[in-house]
């Protein structure tokens, strides 16, 4: 591509995640260091939340589509990409566990997912791959349908507000933990964050995604419908703007005061 700033569109993952970059993911994540940085903040808040049933629908390489499965949940695996959710299936085998995967659009999800759920889960990053205002309305929409009444989202994010505001570089304590694995942002501003992944044998990749604000996500899950919105700072309640790498943001589909 002539000008790789100019790739700002919601289909071009599908183009960035191939198969090589996908081998290498889980050198780039590394399932034991990321799982002792989370320890069981999902899990506990989950069960907080009495959920049971989860949609994971940003699966990736299958992280925590496994880890909530080992911790007794019941999880359906979805993916837009198939070269990611065959690696989850994969992964999800070598430790003994059988994926319910779904290939799906999350503009169309409820075209591929028939069943209602406690939760849906859309972590890792992964609704920054959607560059437009209308995809991510379209998006939260199908999850909001795709919840019991009183189900819960939870979506994560990058602290864009502090690249964009603060130009602070990630520390990648949390998500990316893999050794001699670099993900930095080559380029950000109001419409494309632009980052870089080098490994250890000299390959690079690079994934375009839309740098979201925190205001900007609570208000479209409030305008979708979601009545209650916490946001966390890298698995805790109290945080400044400027230090976590991450915002997780809860939000919830009942009303205050039901039951």
């Amino acid at each position: 591509m002539a000008d790789p700033l100019a790739a700002r569109d919601t289909e071009n993952y599908q183009q960035e995640y191939v198969q090589e970059f996908v081998d290498k993911w889980d050198e780039l994540i590394d399932w034991d260091g990321r799982a002792m940085a989370e320890g069981s903040f999902f899990i506990e808040k989950l069960r907080e939340l009495g959920a049971k049933k989860i949609l994971d629908v940003a699966t990736g390489t299958g992280f925590h589509s496994v880890q909530l499965l080992e911790a007794g949940f019941e999880v359906t695996s979805a993916d837009g990409n198939p070269v990611m959710l065959a690696k989850a299936f994969e992964n999800a085998r070598r430790r003994g566990h059988i994926l319910r995967t779904v290939h799906a659009d999350w503009r169309w999800l409820n075209r591929s997912v028939h069943d209602l759920y406690d939760a849906v889960i859309c972590l890792g990053n992964s609704f920054t791959h959607l560059h437009d205002d209308n995809d991510r309305r379209k998006a939260l929409a199908e999850f909001y349908a795709t919840l019991r009444h009183d189900g819960v989202l939870i979506l994560d994010q990058r602290n864009y507000d502090a690249l964009l505001d603060h130009q602070i570089q990630p520390t990648h304590n949390y998500y990316y933990c893999g050794e001699n694995v670099r993900a930095e942002p080559e380029h950000v501003d109001e419409g494309l964050a632009r980052f870089c992944y080098s490994f250890p044998d000299g390959s690079t990749f690079h994934l375009n995604m839309f740098p979201l604000r925190k205001h900007y996500v609570n208000q479209l899950m409030r305008e979708v419908g979601f009545q209650r919105v916490e946001t966390y700072g890298d698995f805790k309640e109290t945080y400044r703007d400027t230090e976590p790498d991450f915002l997780i943001n809860v939000a919830e589909k009942a009303y205050q005061g039901d039951e």
